[in-house]
């Protein structure tokens, strides 16, 4: 299996563009099969979690094929209402195909979905949220059955503002009739770019990006042309590698507001930053100092999948930084392979204390889940030596050319084969 080798001690310059958010594109993917006709979405970036998607709708009878850079999605014939346990097993967001199926078939057969091992990420939210619009669901043997003959808007009010839950409950609002108001919902920027995606299908949805989501149900769709927003992890993870080589890089199409917490870190951290609409510049001297304590949480609060990259750029930091992670019990895995390299990090439970080293040293490590691979990434622009990261199916579930991306900011990294 190939494996990333990096080449450590290099500053980064240059200016690239930043991918269509893997988070937007994956919902807004099952959202097509609201249409019923053909959708076509702009700039999808190639993940093997987007090809999953892909598999998945080709599955159920629809077509999925790509057109340049471009993917197309003809969701007019749909022939069944079930997805195998092997695509289920691939990500764990395959469970946002549960809503979008049950809303256009009436009906809906999948297993619990796989994905990273970040800790439990139990769906009951999902589907109380689809209990209370009125479908039933019955849990055999690892399986998950559900009906509708008719589904009826409804309050729906999350205990947790879980993206999943919320854009599940929104997907199967739209084929039920009335309205529904979904309560203690997720206000990341993902869930506005998929009301953005219903809305250019001519569902009445509004209130996304706020703690209340109003869907009214039984409109008719048709299908559309939709570019999703830029990826705030996969921003935050480039800014990151810059913050801990050092340089100058700037990036374009990312929301700086949908990542205010991160660049917020990295500037405490002693980065320069300029911000405009659609524009990042940050510049680093690669020596940066501790911040305050960093806890995750639900936007926009500091985001879980940045916890990792933000404690790789600040390996070398002066000082120490306390991280806290409140949203999965399983997101340290990547602690002991940044040991490996040198690192001085005490964990204990849910905190994570990062005291600063001089020196990183290469080593051959292993991704764990994605996020964790892109900070081994991260810790090895940084590393005396080269760096070797096995299981980097792991980080292609998030980016499209990771090693291209840092190649053309001066990076020493390329891809090998055993």
């Amino acid at each position: 299996m190939s494996y990333l080798m990096i080449g450590g001690g290099r500053p980064l310059h240059g200016r690239i563009a930043v991918q269509c958010a893997k988070n937007s594109v994956l919902p807004v993917l099952a959202a097509a099969l609201l249409a019923g006709d053909t959708c076509r979405i702009a700039e999808c970036p190639r993940l093997s979690d987007v090809e999953t998607a892909a598999e998945i709708l080709r599955h159920l009878g629809c077509t999925a094929q790509w057109d340049g850079n471009d993917l197309l999605v003809d969701t007019t014939h749909i022939s069944r209402c079930d997805i195998p346990e092997e695509l289920m097993r691939k990500m764990r967001s395959s469970v946002i195909f549960l809503g979008a199926i049950l809303s256009r078939c009436g009906q809906a057969e999948l297993s619990y979905p796989g994905g990273c091992e970040l800790g439990p990420r139990p769906i009951d939210l999902h589907l109380t949220a689809l209990r209370t619009l009125g479908a039933e669901i019955n849990e055999i043997g690892g399986s998950l059955l559900c009906r509708a003959n008719r589904l009826r808007g409804a309050d729906i009010v999350l205990t947790l503002p879980s993206v999943g839950a919320t854009e599940n409950a929104i997907l199967a609002a739209c084929g039920a009739e009335g309205t529904t108001v979904i309560a203690n919902a997720a206000r990341e920027p993902e869930i506005a770019d998929l009301q953005d995606f219903l809305q250019k299908l001519g569902v009445e949805i509004h209130g996304a990006g706020t703690s209340s989501i109003t869907v009214q149900g039984k409109g008719t769709l048709h299908g559309c042309t939709h570019r999703c927003i830029g990826d705030r992890i996969a921003a935050s993870t480039y800014l990151c590698a810059a913050a801990a080589a050092g340089g100058q890089v700037t990036l374009t199409g990312i929301n700086y507001r949908h990542l205010a917490t991160v660049t917020t870190a990295l500037h405490q951290a002693g980065c320069r930053l300029q911000c405009d609409d659609d524009t990042i510049t940050l510049e680093s001297s690669g020596r940066l100092r501790a911040i305050a304590p960093v806890r995750t949480s639900p936007y926009p609060g500091f985001p879980t999948d940045a916890q990792p990259l933000l404690m790789a750029a600040l390996l070398r930091s002066e000082g120490a930084t306390m991280f806290v992670e409140n949203m999965f019990e399983s997101r340290y895995r990547h602690v002991p392979e940044l040991l490996r390299m040198g690192a001085e990090i005490r964990l204990e439970g849910r905190v994570a204390v990062v005291c600063g080293v001089t020196d990183l040293h290469s080593a051959a490590v292993r991704s764990a889940d994605l996020r964790g691979g892109a900070a081994l990434v991260i810790a090895g622009l940084q590393a005396q030596g080269v760096t070797q990261i096995h299981n980097i199916h792991y980080i292609q579930r998030g980016y499209q050319d990771i090693a291209g991306d840092l190649a053309a900011l001066g990076a020493e990294v390329s891809t090998a084969e055993p």
